[in-house]
């Protein structure tokens, strides 16, 4: 199987789950409930936004020949009323930001560039036709598509579909997500470990994602290591949309994971990715089932949940796109790593967003390391050293 770097291989998990993908079913939720969900149906504008030509300041509604001059003012309209009348020569009407231009007005006059005389206002400045109005229909036209099918339902997005009246709309079912921990040395979480021990924290951290990612996460009981307890616990993990495996895909002698998916008629489409954390990552297919075998130290399991299975999660719950977001900040520091891989290492962003600092950790397994960062710096594989003030990529957790 293939080494990928990082921009290649998760290149190949939306390439190949896009694909693939079979969308899930839909169901109909209620607007308070659909946010987070993604759109199972394209949304038409059912009246032309806005419905009449609207002022986009307040000031003056004028003709724009009369200006500048001193007109008469012959009234004034709010939102969320008409002016009766209509604009004539010499006149004025006074208007508040998002109301009704009245009739014969053809442009807006910025409050600010007026002063008031005994019934008249007066402008030096110049107005072009159409200044400060939005025109009928502008933002939307009557049964134009305002909203793909596919798209995540953010808050903007549930503010679109208030405007057009849908207080219903139709979404994708949440895709179904196993979660498999593995290993001898995993307990759970209400029992008390042994000095070689440790508790299964990566199920639960996992979870949060998986639910923070619009997926609907199922933790399995802990795979030992035996391929007939692994196997049987994967065999149930395949019957969801997608399963994570936690642990078990390196190279040891008890990491069975890979043999067990084999046994099963996986298909994979590779096992090794140029990263730190997160090198021994499996990705494949089984069945009518995406899986992924992701690394047992926690900053790697996290790591590689964000930057691979997000991506085939958000993609079976019905996207059509799925970003990574990382933007750029400046180091406070310098800054040196071992060059050869794409590292992602805890980081403290400032509150501001344009500083980053590097948190001391020890190691992958260091969870109350990444507990005090906030994101994730983003070395480059073929950059070793970065310089106090230079920017660097940064992924939020």
């Amino acid at each position: 199987m293939p080494t990928l770097g990082f921009p290649d291989a998760r290149r190949t998990v939306i390439e190949t789950v896009r694909r693939l993908r079979r969308l899930p079913a839909a169901e109909d939720v209620a607007l308070p409930d659909a946010a987070g969900r993604v759109l199972a149906e394209d949304i038409a504008a059912d009246r032309d936004v806005p419905a009449l030509s609207r002022s986009v300041r307040d000031g003056f509604a004028v003709r724009a020949a009369d200006v500048p001059g001193r007109l008469r003012v012959a009234g004034e309209v709010r939102a969320g009323e008409r002016f009766a009348g209509a604009v004539g020569p010499g006149e004025a009407v006074e208007i508040m930001t998002g109301a009704p231009v009245p009739a014969g007005a053809d442009a807006i006059v910025m409050v600010e560039h007026t002063r008031r005389e005994d019934g008249f206002v007066v402008t030096d400045r110049p107005a072009d036709a159409g200044q400060f109005i939005n025109p009928r229909g502008i933002e939307a036209v009557a049964g134009e598509i305002v909203l793909r099918a596919g798209a995540p339902l953010d808050y903007t997005r549930v503010a679109l579909l208030a405007a057009f009246g849908r207080d219903c709309v139709s979404v994708y079912r949440r895709p179904r997500v196993a979660i498999l921990p593995t290993g001898d040395e995993i307990v759970e979480v209400n029992e008390t470990p042994a000095d070689f021990q440790i508790r299964n924290s990566n199920a639960w951290s996992l979870a949060a994602q998986v639910s923070r990612a619009g997926g609907v996460p199922q933790v399995l009981p802990v795979a030992r290591d035996t391929e007939a307890h692994t196997r049987e616990l994967v065999a149930r993990g395949l019957e969801s949309d997608l399963l994570l495996l936690s642990g078990g895909v390196s190279a040891g002698k008890y990491d069975v994971v890979e043999p067990v998916l084999a046994g099963l008629g996986a298909e994979f489409y590779f096992d090794r990715v140029l990263i730190q954390p997160g090198q021994p990552l499996v990705f494949g297919r089984a069945g009518a089932a995406f899986f992924f075998g992701l690394p047992g130290n926690p900053s790697s399991t996290m790591v590689t949940f964000e930057i691979f299975a997000r991506a085939a999660l958000e993609l079976l719950a019905g996207q059509e796109e799925t970003p990574l977001p990382m933007p750029l900040a400046r180091l406070t520091r310098d800054f040196r790593h071992r060059a050869g891989l794409t590292r992602f290492l805890p980081a403290r962003l400032s509150e501001a967003g344009d500083e980053v600092t590097p948190v001391e950790w020890h190691g992958s397994g260091d969870v109350p390391a990444l507990t005090r960062a906030n994101a994730f710096l983003v070395a480059d594989p073929d950059r070793p050293e970065y310089a106090r003030g230079e920017l660097i990529r940064v992924l939020l957790k």
